[in-house]
């Protein structure tokens, strides 16, 4: 290559340069602009909700011991700290946060250093080797190689704040694994102590069963009963019994559950019975409509997913510019004296590209990117709706299971007067088998009626409890220089825990209004 063209080539590259860095750095992702959603003032449910005041609490993260029961609270911290599902989300994070620091990485340039040795010794009888050629050589190389691609297009810059954005929504999936965690624990031992009420109602019934055969059977002996009567007697007691072995059966099935989320082996768990399953009734901080986006990890999984997808169109768009690299090596080689300037040798250059023709694959893959960021805004959008569902769904749960539960307690009350009276009947030969017979059916399966009621409050609460967020708030989203360290963490789970995290602030334009329906198959904007 002549010095003339050298020289035109070097000219043109740093005119090249000089006009990517006076345009420097440019971000060709879109402006983010997630949809903002006009939403009720007020819950159309009602729920157990008291007024919080203002800067106040809001539900606290350890929610479940408003239920002030010392076994739950055992259960949620030994699944907290040993759940092997929450461990593998919160591996996630970590392995998210190094691919972040991967990415960011390539914004700065590479340096390498190199060492080289050798020794050889050739046959004196080989091909080719002349009569002076020295029989043995040696040989040292010394080097380093660097090498520098700048970001003018942003390309690097948007893949590691894509990045950025997948680690927020990982750390948001594990609060929302760890919600869910903390109600499927509390949700199954409920339903356990519901299981214990129902075995206690089955134990006294048998128990009065018991009697009432040997009562029909006194009674037959002395012909005051026929024989239709033991038959009924001994019908109720065996139901009663073969129903007690399904209680008892489902009571293991719901304790080995509890073990495999404690990390516990099911065959040496046990939980010890307890009967006295209360009417708990609390009252938690009233959430408006407008703070649920802010208090879901889900929402806030969904709202990040979308920012990477932003995120990523910018680095499509980036594929259809030119690329430059800029890249050195140097060093000494020699089988002696290695330090000699004479021995020293040195390479440096720069490398332009720019795409012309591939067939539409960048068209292609830019429409993808934008069909990816469509797809998570109806995401975001569909997560948002299922959070306002789940809540009115367990708002009004709640209000209708409390006005069954003091029916229920009421039917009881009646059921156990009624057998009470029939049985007294029944004994003064006043009254027959099938109405006492009845009447103590109805005495059962009020009471069995009366523990589930109470059993569904207590999960519709927890279900409400996790709809409104249990506790978390979006601030808890890990910062960015706890996303990108340079330390390495020995606890993933202080990662996670971490407090707030720069939100960028963007204009809204688009208003969607969740309060009316569709019309004509279009959304209501504002």
């Amino acid at each position: 290559m002549s010095k003339k063209y050298f020289r035109w080539l070097t000219i043109t590259l740093l005119m090249i340069l000089n006009a990517c860095l006076n345009s420097a750095f440019v971000n060709l992702a879109p402006k983010y602009e997630p949809q903002e959603f006009v939403v009720p003032d007020n819950w159309e449910g009602q729920a157990p909700f008291v007024k919080a005041n203002p800067g106040g609490a809001e539900i606290v993260s350890e929610w479940w011991k408003l239920f002030g029961d010392p076994t739950l609270d055992q259960l949620e911290e030994e699944a907290l700290r040993a759940n092997p599902d929450l461990q593998a989300s919160a591996e996630r994070f970590l392995q998210a946060r190094d691919i972040v620091m991967k990415a960011r990485s390539k914004l700065l340039p590479n340096f390498g250093l190199g060492l080289g040795v050798s020794n050889n010794q050739q046959s004196e009888n080989a091909l080719f080797r002349g009569p002076l050629d020295p029989t043995k050589d040696g040989n040292v190389n010394v080097g380093s190689t660097a090498s520098w691609e700048p970001d003018f297009w942003s390309s690097i810059r948007n893949e590691t704040w894509a990045k950025l954005y997948e680690a927020e929504s990982i750390a948001a999936q594990y609060a929302s694994a760890r919600l869910s965690l903390q109600s499927e624990i509390a949700t199954n031992y409920f339903t356990l102590r519901g299981l214990d009420a129902k075995k206690d109602t089955f134990d006294l019934s048998i128990q009065y069963y018991q009697k009432l055969l040997e009562l029909v059977n006194q009674r037959f002996k002395g012909g005051l009963s026929p024989k239709l009567d033991v038959f009924r007697a001994e019908y109720l007691l065996s139901t009663a019994e073969a129903r007690r072995f399904e209680i008892l059966s489902q009571r293991r099935i719901i304790e080995t559950s509890i073990a495999v989320l404690i990390n516990r082996t099911p065959t040496q768990f046990h939980i010890a019975e307890d009967p006295n399953l209360q009417s708990i009734r609390f009252q938690i901080p009233n959430h408006l409509p407008s703070q649920l986006l802010e208090r879901r990890p889900d929402i806030a999984a969904a709202e990040r997913k979308m920012a990477k997808a932003n995120r990523e169109i910018g680095i499509a768009k980036a594929a259809f510019f030119p690329n430059i690299s800029f890249g050195a090596t140097g060093g000494w080689e020699s089988g002696s004296n290695i330090l000699s300037s004479s021995n020293s040798y040195w390479s440096y250059g720069s490398l332009g590209s720019i795409p012309i023709f591939q067939g539409g694959f960048r068209r292609a893959q830019l429409q993808q990117a934008w069909s990816s960021y469509r797809e998570t805004e109806h995401m975001y959008r569909s997560t948002v709706l299922n959070a306002f569902r789940e809540v009115e769904n367990s708002l009004t749960q709640t209000k209708y299971l409390a006005l069954e539960t003091e029916k229920l307690d009421r039917a009881v009350e009646m059921a156990f007067q009624t057998q009470e009276m029939t049985t007294q009947l029944y004994t003064a030969g006043l009254s027959n088998s099938m109405e006492i017979l009845y009447a103590q059916l109805s005495t059962l399966e009020s009471k069995l009626s009366a523990i589930q009621v109470k059993v569904d409050y207590l999960n519709t609460s927890i279900t409400l409890i996790r709809a409104l967020g249990g506790g978390w708030s979006r601030s808890q989203l890990p910062k960015d220089d706890e996303i990108i360290p340079f330390t390495i963490y020995d606890s993933p789970d202080t990662i996670i825990k971490t407090q707030d995290v720069p939100i960028p602030n963007t204009e809204r334009t688009q208003r969607i209004d969740l309060t009316k329906p569709i019309q004509n198959g279009k959304e209501n904007t504002k």
